[in-house]
């Protein structure tokens, strides 16, 4: 199912991913930034035909970015239009103005609200991306979502509990995230895949890089893997360059072109010094030699 959809997974992801649709539990996705954990919330929403509803997280996400809140500006307008109607109002009416300004009409669905009420009749995928850079307390509002799929408005009541959505939650580890809430969900850990993964996807996801570059590309960022790097290309640099590359009608690299894209696979500056110049032409040349000698291993 994924790799119709062109998401190259190994087993070990694969059956994870089965074994949370159909168990219904939430998927939490752990790895280095780039490696395919949020893609594989958007091919589930693609495979399922299902909305995809995405939360993405940040320091000091509350209740009322990922939840709800209530249209303050519209509750005012309407207690403006009662009052205009003159001192008259009965109490019955004024608790039932009360009343009418905490209902549905004047709830603003967020994405946690939308995923356990569903859009339109239909479960959503949702995905709550990069749960780590959001602050520890949220966490733990979250409990209540993972563990029954509802959410409680005071106002309201309960919401949702019904059939589960689709949920991914993904991390790239810049903080622990609480026991808690992991033992709600399937983990899994997304590590950089091997060569024959890595030239696979190109070949998915970038069909116009030729045979020879891409086994070229694969093979030189899998030494950059290697290498004492701040931060090491994920997949998605790996795509980035090779696509580049093909831009710039590259069919065999060579130093002076690695020089001049460093800045499309490597993001900090002291890497790509470390990187431009004898360093990457070494590498290449390493890379030359090794796919000269036979089949990438």
């Amino acid at each position: 199912m994924l790799s119709a959809h062109d998401y190259i997974a190994d087993r070990a992801l694969a059956t994870c991913v089965f074994l949370a649709l159909r168990l219904g539990r939430p998927l939490f996705l752990e790895g280095e930034a780039g490696v395919g954990k949020t893609e594989i919330a958007k091919v589930l929403a693609r495979t399922l035909d299902r909305p995809l509803e995405r939360l993405q997280c940040y320091e000091g996400l509350d209740l009322a970015s990922a939840a709800y809140e209530w249209n303050y500006a519209r509750q005012m307008i309407e207690i403006r239009l009662a009052e205009a109607t003159g001192g008259t109002a009965s109490a019955a009416d004024r608790a039932r103005l009360g009343r009418d300004i905490f209902s549905d009409a004047f709830l603003v669905r967020r994405p946690l609200l939308r995923a356990v009420e569903g859009i339109d009749g239909t479960l959503p995928v949702l995905l709550v991306d990069e749960l780590d850079r959001a602050d520890e307390p949220f966490e733990a509002f979250l409990l209540e979502v993972l563990s029954d799929f509802t959410l409680t408005i005071p106002e309201l009541g309960v919401r949702g509990g019904g059939r589960p959505p689709v949920v991914v939650i993904t991390s790239n580890r810049t903080r622990e995230i609480h026991d808690a809430l992991k033992r709600r969900c399937l983990y899994h850990w997304v590590d950089y895949p091997d060569a024959e993964r890595e030239r696979a996807i190109l070949r998915a996801r970038a069909p116009g890089v030729g045979d020879r570059l891409t086994a070229q590309v694969v093979a030189f960022v899998q030494s950059l893997r290697a290498a004492d790097l701040f931060k090491l290309p994920g997949v998605a640099e790996t795509l980035d360059w090779a696509n580049a590359l093909m831009q710039l009608d590259v069919v065999d690299l060579d130093p002076a072109v690695i020089d001049d894209t460093l800045g499309v696979l490597l993001k900090y500056q002291d890497d790509i010094l470390r990187m431009r110049g004898s360093e990457a032409a070494q590498i290449l040349a390493q890379v030359k030699t090794d796919l000269a000698r036979g089949p990438a291993s």
